[in-house]
């Protein structure tokens, strides 16, 4: 892991085209957010092809760190490969991209288990911005909570109880 870049991973029970479908869809970036700072995916739809552009409504209050209130990022893609890979950059709505990506990782590990593996680069920033920002801007916790979420949901499991002894 290099300075401009935060990883984690996370062996997930199910299949990678089930994990694929949940994280290429904006909706599904909503629904496993660890961050607690994505809001809402308004007029979503699964994305397929490098290009294809998102909007999310957040909210950075969650991360404590910046005044910002609600606002809207436009995420583009920048590299999909069905099943495997699923990245995109986060911009400002108009002004494109700012130079970090985040992405979703997946490999196959057999018996229908999927090692998924979620990242933050931004190595592309520009001095500005990389001065201006906390970089990550979404610590590394938020990323593990995120796989964790994903997990439950991919796995239609209720983890509440998974510890406990059965009556």
């Amino acid at each position: 892991m290099s300075e401009e870049r935060i990883s984690a991973t996370r062996r997930i029970a199910a299949p990678a085209a089930a994990i694929f479908a949940i994280v290429s869809d904006p909706n599904g970036h909503v629904a496993i957010d660890g961050s607690h700072m994505l809001v809402a995916a308004p007029d979503a739809s699964p994305l397929t092809a490098v290009g294809d552009v998102f909007v999310i409504d957040m909210d950075r209050e969650a991360l404590g760190d910046m005044p910002l209130g609600k606002y809207k990022v436009e995420n583009v893609v920048t590299k999909i490969e069905p099943t495997t890979l699923f990245e995109w950059g986060v911009g400002i709505p108009g002004h494109g991209p700012l130079g970090h990506v985040y992405g979703y990782e997946l490999v196959d590990a057999g018996d229908g288990t999927t090692d998924v593996t979620s990242y933050c680069d931004w190595s592309d920033i520009n001095d500005d911005l990389r001065n201006a920002i906390r970089w990550p801007v979404v610590p590394k916790m938020a990323l593990i909570s995120t796989l964790e979420k994903l997990d439950l949901i991919a796995t239609g499991a209720d983890r509440s109880g998974a510890d406990q002894p059965s009556e």
